[in-house]
């Protein structure tokens, strides 16, 4: 028998995503700065369940684990770096280059996390030239 291929679970866009408890992340990526120095992180988190979540977001910036903290309320979604108002996660250099592939850790209260290998992209579709992050100041 062939597979319906219909049933084969993917991820319909430049992102990519995942369940951890009632938290829904879905497409994420990373935008790099021209320069390689920064990156962005763009998600969209959704929270099914009755109460507020906070997820934490893990990733190497600068050569050290940082997590950063994000809260959903109930049955609402929140958005980081998706539009130039959004909250921006950034990752300050993050050791990758576009084209590869990021690791961001997703976990959220008692649920078991979920390590994501993020696609790092430039800014030169049109979709995403204004969300990619500022070059490093010069040291």
């Amino acid at each position: 028998m062939t597979p319906q291929a219909t049933l084969i679970q993917y991820d319909p866009s430049d992102g990519v995503g995942t369940d951890v408890g009632s938290i829904a992340v879905n497409n994420v990526l990373a935008l790099i700065s021209v320069d390689g120095r920064s990156a962005s992180l763009l998600m969209t988190l959704s929270n099914s369940g009755e109460k507020n979540a906070i997820v934490n977001v893990q990733y190497t910036s600068d050569g050290e684990k940082k997590t950063q903290r994000v809260g959903v309320t109930p049955g609402e979604s929140a958005s980081f770096g998706n539009t130039p108002d959004d909250v921006k996660i950034i990752i300050d250099n993050p050791g990758v280059k576009a084209g590869q592939l990021l690791p961001v850790y997703i976990q959220y209260g008692d649920f078991s996390g979920s390590e994501l290998m993020v696609p790092v992209l430039t800014g030169d579709d049109e979709h995403y030239a204004d969300l990619v992050p500022e070059n490093a100041e010069e040291d």
